[in-house]
């Protein structure tokens, strides 16, 4: 048993503050950033400099309106229908991982259809930066107490102040899970696969860790799974069908 009281804000002066969620995702835009800008130098990518700047500060924008709409429907409809003034306050919290992951990729689809530029090659060079920058988000919802596990009598299991019970540690085992899943991808990326692979790979293991790790996380269900669940799930086999479809070949 493990009693949790961080300060989500790491520091203020005057009305401006410096939150661990937000300094993810300062963290992650830099990051892509230096990625795209080094694939953009090899000659990975056909952008540049300029393009790429434009690229990222536009899919950051798209992948937080794609995650509070989802968080919008698919969580809090009965709040935010009644608080609509709170439907853009994002340093509240309420985004949605599936929410911030279709934004990315119809954003990212538009763009590259309309700068010529292959949506999966792409694909494959973000999403390295982009599970690193899902660990940290763990890491930063555990400090700031939410998308919390089931109480558990178990000896591992963490208290948060002002919340009953002691709750399984979801947000650590999912910060432990995707670390596991960016060290695999970084292992096999050096060897030559089909463009697309390791992009549907990412999605495949993501869904799949987070529709098992959701059985310990304290959401509402809908016939038996929570709405996270289901779109794991629905994500999931999307994945499946086109990795078997396109990269995975099986002789009898």
């Amino acid at each position: 048993m493990f009693t949790l009281n961080i300060n989500p804000i790491i520091f203020h002066i005057g009305v401006i503050q410096l939150t661990y969620y937000s300094l993810v995702y300062i963290l992650g835009f830099l990051t892509l950033l230096f990625v795209l800008l080094k694939a953009s130098k090899d000659k990975e990518i056909p952008l540049s400099k300029e393009q790429v700047y434009n690229y990222v500060i536009l899919l950051f924008i798209s992948i937080l309106i794609g995650a509070r709409i989802f968080h919008f429907v698919f969580w809090d409809l009965d709040y935010f229908s009644v608080h609509l003034n709170e439907l853009l306050s994002i340093w509240n919290g309420g985004l949605s991982f599936h929410g911030g992951l279709a934004g990315a990729i119809v954003f990212s689809l538009f763009y590259c259809k309309k700068n010529k530029i292959n949506f999966l090659r792409l694909a494959d060079v973000i999403i390295l930066p982009a599970a690193l920058f899902l660990v940290l988000g763990r890491i930063a919802n555990l400090i700031n107490a939410e998308i919390l596990g089931k109480t558990t009598t178990s000896s591992i299991c963490i208290n948060f102040p002002d919340i009953q019970g002691c709750r399984y540690p979801i947000q650590l085992y999912s910060a432990i899970g995707r670390f596991a899943l960016l060290f695999f991808l970084l292992k096999i990326k050096s060897n030559k696969y089909k463009e697309g692979f390791i992009f549907y790979l990412f999605l495949f293991f993501i869904s799949l860790g987070r529709f098992l790790l959701d059985f310990l996380r304290d959401d509402v269900s809908y016939l038996y799974l929570s709405a996270g669940q289901w779109l794991s799930l629905i994500l999931l086999f999307i994945t499946i069908f086109i990795l078997l479809k396109h990269y995975i070949k099986f002789k009898l």
